[in-house]
């Protein structure tokens, strides 16, 4: 089976700001290409932080309220740091949390829910930047047409790789739902068959009704 990676999901043509870029460029870059979070690189192009809205939104919540109907907020020594900041490498978030270009769409995934980011610099082996891969990038492989999921199952998970017959396992692919009827051999094959659909590219779920013609797993349990 082969997998969508992270260099062909990421966005290449990527807004980025350098270390000494004074706030206003930053916040009127994010505004003018309408995203949330610009890459801060050096003079080799390489990732050193990131900038995003709530970086800048620091300033904004650092001062008076002007109605006085609330208090300054309490912010720790690195947060009234940035607040108090006027250029990228004072405002951005670092180090970059990045990814590499031959990731598969679960590892980027995993990384960001791991490190609660909402996107990752992608870089190459030398840390130069090559793109930028967000979770909705990510989430362009669940458009994945129902045909060419069920072309992936029947051909790479069934036949090749499990060596069924075309008359042992029936799949049926709607919106991503799998669904899989038929018998195999072993009862210990099921839950193999049901992890390979699980890990195809834009499926969404997995049911399966599939029954078995000898139980090696009741067996192998109840074996002395």
């Amino acid at each position: 089976m082969e997998h969508r990676t992270v260099a062909e999901l990421m966005t290449r043509n990527v807004v980025k700001a350098r270390r000494d870029m004074p706030f206003k460029e930053i916040a009127r870059l994010l505004a003018e290409n309408d995203i949330t979070a610009v890459p801060v690189v050096d003079d080799l192009d390489r990732p050193v932080g990131v900038v995003s809205e709530a970086d800048l939104l620091r300033k904004t919540a650092d001062q008076a309220d002007p109605s006085g109907r609330s208090a300054v907020p309490h912010l720790e020594a690195w947060e009234r740091a940035k607040a108090e900041g006027s250029r990228a490498e004072e405002l951005m978030s670092a180090p970059p949390v990045c990814a590499r270009p031959e990731w598969s769409v679960v590892e980027a995934a995993r990384l960001m829910e791991t490190q609660h980011v909402k996107r990752l610099p992608v870089v190459d082996e030398t840390d130069r930047l090559l793109g930028v891969v967000s979770r909705g990038d990510l989430l362009r492989v669940f458009l994945r047409r129902d045909e060419a999921i069920l072309d992936e199952i029947t051909g790479d998970v069934l036949s090749r790789t499990m060596r069924l017959a075309p008359t042992e396992v029936t799949a049926d692919v709607h919106d991503g739902r799998v669904e899989l009827t038929g018998s195999v051999e072993y009862r210990s094959l099921i839950p193999v068959i049901e992890r390979l659909c699980r890990s195809v590219d834009g499926v969404v779920s997995v049911a399966e009704h599939l029954a078995y013609r000898a139980d090696d797993v009741g067996r192998s349990a109840t074996a002395p």
